[in-house]
C-alpha cells in the first residue's frame, strides 16, 4: 500500500506565485475596464448636461415673455429684454427649477469664463438693480454665445439685428439666434446653433413709442 503524498513548500510557493500573477493580471484589466468606463461615463454626462442646458436655453427663449414695469423717472411702461451679441436680459415664462410666475433671466458671455446665468424672481420692477447684486453661476464653461434677434421691419421684410431694446421697440423679437462657440475646442465640441421664435413677441396693450421730432 503506497502510502499518501503531500505537496512541498516548492509547489506550494510555486502554485502561489502563479495564482499571485494571475490576480494581479486580473486586477489589471479589470482596472482598466472601469476606468474606461468612467472616462466613456464622463463623456457621455457632460454631452448629456450640454444637451440639456441647450434645450433648457431654447425652451426659456421660446416662451420669453413681454413682461412691463413702469419707468418712475419717465412716468411710462415699457417691455423689459434687453440684449446685445454678448450679453441678453429678458423674463420667461420657464426657469430651470420648473417655479410658478415669471422669471428674469440674464445671460453673459466671456472668452475666459464662458457663459454664465443669473435668475431672479420677475417682479413688477426692473430686474437690472437686482441682477447687479447675484453673483453668475457657470451655464456652459466651454462655449462662448453671440445672439441676433429677428425684426418685423414692415408687414413683408424681417431683418436679423445685433442689439434688441425693448424699452424702445415696445416689443420682443420674432425670434432669438444664438450660436455657441467652443472656447478650446476639444473631441467632440462644435459650434451649436439655436433659433427660437418667441410666441409672444409683442404686448397687446404697448405700442411702440413715436419719438417726437
Amino acid at each position: 500500500m503506497k502510502s499518501a503524498r503531500g505537496f512541498t513548500i516548492l509547489e506550494l510557493v510555486v502554485a502561489m506565485t502563479l495564482t499571485a500573477m494571475l490576480l494581479a493580471m486580473l486586477s489589471a484589466g479589470l482596472y482598466s475596464v472601469v476606468n474606461d468606463w468612467q472616462r466613456d461615463g464622463s463623456a457621455l454626462d457632460a454631452t448629456l448636461d450640454k444637451a440639456l442646458v441647450v434645450l433648457q436655453l431654447d425652451r426659456a427663449l421660446q416662451a420669453a415673455f413681454p413682461h412691463t414695469y413702469v419707468d418712475t423717472e419717465r412716468l411710462a411702461r415699457f417691455v423689459y429684454f434687453e440684449g446685445d451679441q454678448h450679453k441678453l436680459s429678458f423674463i420667461s415664462t420657464v426657469s430651470p427649477q420648473r417655479l410658478g410666475g415669471l422669471t428674469a433671466w440674464q445671460l453673459s458671455s466671456d472668452d475666459k469664463r464662458g457663459i454664465e446665468l443669473k435668475q431672479t424672481p420677475a417682479f413688477s420692477d426692473n430686474p437690472a438693480a437686482r441682477f447687479e447684486k447675484l453673483k453668475p453661476v457657470a451655464l456652459l464653461p466651454n462655449y462662448t454665445a453671440a445672439w441676433q434677434f429677428l425684426l418685423q421691419k414692415n408687414a413683408d421684410t424681417k431683418q436679423w439685428v445685433q442689439e434688441w431694446s425693448g424699452s424702445e421697440r415696445q416689443s420682443l423679437p420674432i425670434a432669438v439666434r444664438l450660436v455657441l462657440t467652443p472656447i478650446a475646442a476639444s473631441k467632440g465640441d462644435a459650434v451649436l446653433e439655436i433659433t427660437a421664435p418667441i410666441r409672444s413677441w409683442r404686448h397687446p396693450e404697448i405700442q411702440p413709442v413715436v419719438p417726437v421730432k
